[in-house]
């Protein structure tokens, strides 16, 4: 659940950012930001249930014991932490009106989230709570600049939006 919440939180903002860098509409932001909420989430959980599914095949054709009798259900909750929390940089284009610019305050719910998530680490791991979340929110924030600036990039380069 923390890797889909991780990877959600982190892959949403990412599109958020870039299409904000790009000079794009709020408009745009919410479709781009939705329909890879909905993809990639799904490919995540595929992608989880695959994985488990064909290690578990390697296992038997070695004649070992299985591990894990739940692909599906693993499969699905990496797609429901990803679709959840990764729906949080794309609340404040869904709310009608705000007292803070929307990209600003996508930035600071998803900064929260990244602190959050990457602390909730610390229940299954020997990590330090703040050590997890702050490791989490500085990666975040890496990939979020990057998507602001490569989509402020290609604007430039095509120069304007249609």
């Amino acid at each position: 659940m923390i890797y889909g919440a991780n990877d959600g939180i982190i892959t949403t903002f990412a599109v958020v950012a870039g299409v904000t860098g790009g000079s794009l509409t709020a408009r745009a932001v919410l479709i781009v930001g939705a329909a890879n909420l909905i993809a990639d989430g799904l490919s995540m959980g595929v992608g989880n249930y695959l994985s488990i599914r064909s290690s578990e095949s390697a296992l038997e054709a070695q004649e070992l014991p299985e591990r894990e009798a739940r692909p599906a259900r693993h499969g699905f909750a990496t797609f429901l932490a990803f679709v959840v929390i990764g729906a949080l940089p794309l609340l404040p284009y869904i709310l009608p009106i705000l007292p803070i610019d929307r990209f600003v305050f996508s930035l600071l719910l998803t900064l929260a989230a990244l602190f959050g998530v990457g602390a909730s680490r610390a229940i299954v791991t020997v990590d330090r709570w703040w050590s997890a979340g702050f490791e989490m929110l500085l990666l975040g924030v890496i990939v979020a600049a990057a998507a602001y600036g490569s989509g402020f990039l290609v604007a430039a380069v095509i120069g304007g939006t249609s």
